[in-house]
């Protein structure tokens, strides 16, 4: 396995990083969601310019680590666009993107957008989205399925991986604002930074965060060389990324204090924007359940043994 990424994936997403920041930052997440119809307007045709729809993750490796980079810019944006769901769409149908759907209310992170859908579950049952229903709280609308015949197991590792970079990406702007947050307010004369129970609980952050990154390479690593134990890996990897995430937005909570659940800074629109992440398809449980059921008796190869 790989420990990193190619340097040409890794410059592309530090290139959108860069391009995503200075077409507006972390006010289009405030501008998406007090308009969420505007969504295509304000991103798309940013992720154009980048090339972005141009890229074949499916298809070729360097693209598919140039995906994963590209979604880990936009988690660190909290970009208000489902573009891992985009990058995750199906090589054989004629739709835009793809939604890992799971439970009695199928529902996806993609309110205003004007994109063709897919939806899969992680038994590879495959569906056209025929229209979308009713808002939920965010960005987030149910979903109105029909079943295609066709089945699409293969489809699963990616529309379940390349959501995984995008929390990963928001988990290292929390971390950065946490840090420099402490770094800045003072108690007692000392920054906060240089108390020994802040840095215990930094590193318990970063402890998570850093293990979240190995593990999404190996699943990205996984997909790329084509394993045949590619869902259970990728099912692996949310598990470990819903756990990371809530060791690490409670950190950073904790040490922003009561402001950081106020509208007035980044970290509280980077957690609500990690809510349909970490809910849909399922959340913990349900990841942990459908991990038991797919792995059976034979258990986890690699880095999840």
């Amino acid at each position: 396995m790989k420990l990193d990424l190619d340097a040409d994936a890794q410059e592309f997403g530090r290139q959108a990083r860069h391009a995503m920041g200075a077409a507006g930052g972390d006010r289009l997440i405030v501008q998406a969601h007090a308009a969420p119809q505007t969504r295509e307007a304000l991103v798309g045709p940013l992720l154009a310019a980048l090339g972005a729809w141009e890229l074949d993750p499916r298809g070729d490796a360097a693209d598919l680590e140039a995906a994963a980079a590209l979604c880990r810019s936009a988690g660190y944006w909290a970009l208000p666009y489902p573009i891992a769901e985009r990058l995750s769409a199906s090589a054989d149908l004629d739709v835009d993107g793809l939604i890992v759907v799971g439970g009695a209310r199928p529902a996806g992170a993609v309110a205003g957008t004007e994109s063709r859908w897919a939806a899969v579950t992680v038994e590879g049952l495959r569906y056209r989205v025929t229209g979308l229903g009713d808002r939920q709280p965010g960005l987030v609308v149910d979903l109105e399925l029909s079943p295609l015949d066709e089945a699409g197991a293969d489809d699963v590792p990616l529309g379940l991986v390349l959501p995984c970079w995008t929390l990963l990406g928001m988990l290292d702007r929390a971390i950065e604002l946490t840090v420099a947050h402490v770094s800045l307010r003072t108690q007692f004369g000392r920054p906060l930074s240089a108390f020994q129970g802040v840095q215990f609980q930094l590193t318990d952050a970063e402890v998570e965060r850093t293990g979240l990154d190995i593990l999404a390479k190996h699943a990205l690593w996984s997909i790329a060389t084509d394993q045949p134990g590619a869902v259970e890996d990728a099912l692996a990897l949310r598990m470990s990324a819903l756990e990371a995430a809530d060791v690490v937005f409670r950190v950073c909570h904790q040490l922003h204090g009561a402001v950081g659940f106020c509208d007035e800074t980044t970290l509280s629109w980077l957690s609500r924007a990690s809510r349909p992440l970490r809910r849909l398809p399922f959340g913990l449980s349900g990841t942990r359940d459908h991990l038991t059921r797919t792995a059976g008796d034979r258990g986890l190869a690699g880095l999840f043994t």
